[in-house]
């Protein structure tokens, strides 16, 4: 799956969110300063031909909708990430993040019952 810039991203995460919308509401729901319309119509545009979007015709414009959902992008990204710094181990990775954000074994275990409940 092709990696999205920052912008790309961005966008996405809209989409994600809204399902099925314009230009313009992707723009009211991004962050101040707000980007100009030609902009985010070339993003989304870019998105299209990458393969992330796909768009509807409705009267002179058009609705775009996500065509890749928001957990296959999340796992091809956490795979790359594991794949490129942690040579390919999950326990590295998470081992890892511990030590950086300074968890405790009793936060991982708290951790641990979350994923266990989503899984039931």
């Amino acid at each position: 799956m092709k990696q999205l810039t920052k912008a790309e991203e961005e966008v996405m995460q809209v989409l994600w969110q809204l399902q099925k919308c314009n230009v313009a509401s992707i723009i009211d729901e991004l962050p101040e300063p707000k980007p100009a319309y030609n902009t985010v119509s070339t993003i989304v545009r870019i998105l299209e031909s990458k393969g992330f979007v796909d768009h509807e015709k409705e009267g002179k414009g058009h609705i775009y909708f996500p065509v890749v959902k928001k957990s296959d992008y999340s796992n091809a990204s956490i795979t790359k990430l594991m794949d490129g710094y942690f040579q390919g181990s999950f326990k590295s990775m998470v081992s890892f993040f511990m030590k950086k954000n300074d968890l405790s074994l009793s936060e991982l275990e708290s951790i641990m019952k979350d994923i266990k409940k989503d899984k039931e």
